[in-house]
């Protein structure tokens, strides 16, 4: 008979990353377009990105980030029950990333499926995941956001080809059943506005066309919705847990922008040690930001079991959402 004083939660037990080998620095980008790394550092806190090779896709990128969450774990593929991908580069319009992933795993009894929310996605799989486990329709699911955005950008605008990279993050959730207040996904919250999409957006790109589209930001109006916008979506977070900005351990943002990192950090009065940044090394990985970040902070000891940790993003969309995770 179950225990009534357990709740049935998506646990993280792993998480794995991919990086492309060649990394381009803000000097590299400076002979490529004009720019300068003095003019990039100051706006964005970009140092470098990875730019994947020929065959560095989405899909391969988020098998070898699966992979390494599995293994992490200590879940066999073939046990895997679900797989979720967020991504705006897909290596073809179908079949969906997620079900390639699957094939390179051997994850034979998996089900899998694409989530298109731009640099959201990987908030977007949580949520999808969460509701999947807590009504028992999986026991796991792999979560992973991959992104090839080099594929995308055009370098004729040098406001926007500075600031992205390519990457995969991925996280495995599984079923436990544990105390209220035990490891897991405590809450996630999910917001979109259509209304907005004209301010970033692809002109009809996937991540293998010969001719891709291109990406297209305004970022000066993504910057002044970015910071209100991201902290009410921590803000419903806290509350909808009963908590209080000073109980976070830690917040784990997208990384798309050193000052828009740093504007929700202050109106949530979070000391810099408690703000998980990698923005400077990887660029904005898109729907890959957020689970390459945790992944650097768990694997290197700064996040530790037990810690409460706050993910947010905000993409092309718009969309936007937070998600309270106990490690």
């Amino acid at each position: 008979m179950s225990d009534p004083a357990l709740i049935r939660r998506a646990v993280l037990t792993g998480t794995g990353t991919y990086l492309p080998a060649q990394i381009v620095t803000n000097e590299d980008m400076a002979k490529r377009v004009d720019t300068s790394d003095e003019w990039i550092t100051e706006r964005t806190g970009i140092k470098q990105r990875h730019f994947a090779a020929p065959h560095e896709t989405a899909s391969f990128m988020g098998a070898e980030a699966g992979r390494q969450a599995l293994s992490a774990a200590g879940l066999a593929p073939e046990a895997l029950g679900a797989i979720i991908v967020g991504t705006s580069t897909p290596d073809n319009a179908f079949p969906a990333t997620a079900v390639q992933i699957q094939a390179m795993l051997g994850a034979s009894k998996a089900f899998g499926f694409d989530l298109a929310a731009a640099c959201s996605g990987f908030i977007y799989g949580l949520s999808v995941a969460d509701a999947m486990i807590r009504a028992g329709q999986v026991e796991s699911v792999l979560v992973i956001g991959t992104e090839v955005y080099s594929r995308i950008l055009n370098f004729e605008d040098r406001g926007t080809c500075v600031l992205f990279g390519d990457g995969a993050g991925a996280v495995l959730l599984q079923a436990r059943n544990v105390a209220k207040d035990g490891a897991g996904l405590l809450s996630t919250h999910l917001h979109a506005d259509g209304r907005l999409g004209d301010i970033l957006y692809v002109d009809g790109a996937t991540g293998r066309r010969e001719m891709p589209g291109h990406l297209v930001m305004n970022g000066r109006e993504v910057f002044r919705h970015a910071v209100s916008l991201l902290s009410s979506a921590v803000t419903e977070a806290l509350s909808a847990n009963g908590l209080a900005a000073a109980d976070i351990d830690f917040l784990v943002p997208h990384q798309a922008n050193k000052r828009i990192i740093d504007g929700v950090g202050k109106k949530l009065g979070l000391p810099p040690e408690r703000v998980v940044v990698t923005v400077d090394k990887h660029a904005n990985t898109s729907a890959a930001s957020i689970p390459l970040a945790l992944h650097e902070a768990i694997a290197g000891g700064r996040i530790k079991p037990g810690a409460l940790v706050l993910l947010e993003a905000l993409g092309g969309g718009l969309t936007w959402g937070s998600a309270l995770l106990r490690i």
